[in-house]
């Protein structure tokens, strides 16, 4: 599938909802025509390169018979790699099954264009695919139904579900980073935090860890390995000076890691320089011989300091999120402080909170976020609870800001 980026500003429900509907016009879908169970697989499938994909989406593909009987099945892999209709085709062929006549079943509409890999749309017609079957249409502007329209043209049939079906939502769920890059041009961003019942993140003395059991531990590195960046803030840095990496599940793809420090202070000894990823340190302020210094240790710095409006002396987080979209990251994880944190939701810049709460009273200590005191009630952030999980001892809740997944 496809891996291109373009930016934009901030996100709008009202923009996103044009766009999105201007894409779901482009095909023609029909009533579904296979068996529910074929394209719950093909989801699960896609589901098995969700942390191997990314910045492409996480695509899954089955190759049935005239019978109806599953050849083969293949899923997307790490980017440069095959993509899911190339992988189950080749399955295929190396078990001795012919693809003439066969059916196509994939989560998202076949690539139509040259990236890092050729177009999935003449390679099914090249073998002889005879029908595909696609859960949902590419939002991505280079293929958002010319992949469909290719295939049609080489005489092969094409049934897309419509879009109010299920399933679609599911896939676009699987995928929710990719469709925010593509349709509002910024990455879906998810802050994680771990609170005691009575929402403290630290004691006063800035002691956090751990707050949480270790399967809360576990899930919260699972997080970051789906996500395409780590995002944290200089007072993480010195106060923990962590790694952030992934460590606690078994990954094959580092997430990028990306530090807002507004003054350049990163001590070139810090701890995140010894994982080998790519790393973003964004800047308000500049200090060429210390950028210098920071390059030299393998991170790449951006200068992006804020409006006169707002604070020259502090990074502008709206900008840092549309160049992290023009590099092609789709799904930004936030470890933060309650600085940062409190800077990015009165920026309104968050999608997501996915909070780890412990069964424990800390009373005095930090909240999640530094946020100003509201004179009504009716100023407060609203968020609709997605869903809620146990984990181990702990809770887990997803919360979801106001309209803030309407592209879906």
């Amino acid at each position: 599938m496809p891996e291109q980026s373009d930016s934009s500003g901030r996100h709008s429900a009202s923009i996103s909802r044009q766009t999105v509907n201007s894409v779901q016009a482009i095909s023609t879908p029909v009533p579904r025509p296979v068996p529910d169970a074929l394209l719950h697989r093909t989801l699960q499938v896609a589901t098995q390169g969700r942390l191997l994909a990314p910045p492409n989406p996480a695509v899954g593909c089955i190759i049935c018979n005239a019978q109806g009987q599953i050849l083969a099945e293949g899923h997307t892999q790490a980017v440069g790699g095959p993509h899911a209709e190339i992988m189950a085709m080749r399955t295929a062929v190396a078990h001795g099954h012919a693809l003439a006549g066969a059916t196509a079943y994939v989560s998202l509409e076949p690539c139509s264009h040259h990236g890092r890999t050729g177009p999935c749309c003449d390679a099914l017609t090249a073998a002889g695919i005879q029908r595909v079957v696609a859960i949902d249409t590419d939002p991505n502007p280079r293929v958002a139904g010319q992949g469909f329209a290719r295939l049609r043209a080489a005489g092969v049939q094409v049934h897309v579900l419509p879009t109010n079906d299920p399933l679609v939502k599911q896939a676009r769920e699987l995928n929710i980073g990719f469709y925010s890059r593509m349709l509002r041009k910024t990455p879906w961003v998810r802050m994680k935090v771990a609170s005691s019942l009575d929402g403290r993140t630290a004691l006063n003395n800035g002691a956090s860890q751990w707050i949480t059991g270790d399967a809360a531990r576990a899930d919260g590195h699972a997080q970051r390995a789906r996500a395409c960046a780590v995002l944290t803030g200089m007072g993480t840095v010195m106060a923990d000076n962590p790694l952030l990496n992934v460590r606690a599940i078994a990954t094959t793809r580092q997430p990028h890691l990306v530090l807002v420090d507004s003054r350049l202070e990163t001590p070139l000894d810090a701890r995140l320089f010894d994982v080998a990823r790519t790393f973003y340190i964004y800047a308000a302020i500049a200090n060429d011989a210390k950028k210098a210094a920071l390059e030299a240790r393998g991170a790449t710095v951006i200068y992006l300091p804020g409006t006169q409006e707002g604070s020259q002396h502090k990074v502008d987080l709206a900008a840092m999120l549309r160049d992290l979209a023009q590099r092609e990251i789709n799904e930004v994880h936030v470890e933060a402080g309650h600085q940062l944190n409190g800077s990015l939701l009165r920026a309104g810049l968050v999608d997501e909170l996915v909070t780890y709460v412990a069964p424990k009273l800390l009373a005095e200590g930090r909240g999640m976020a530094q946020l100003p005191p509201l004179a009504d009630l009716n100023q407060a952030l609203q968020l609709n609870f997605h869903a809620i999980d146990r984990s181990g001892p702990d809770l887990r809740i997803v919360a979801r800001f106001e309209g803030r997944d309407c592209f879906l």
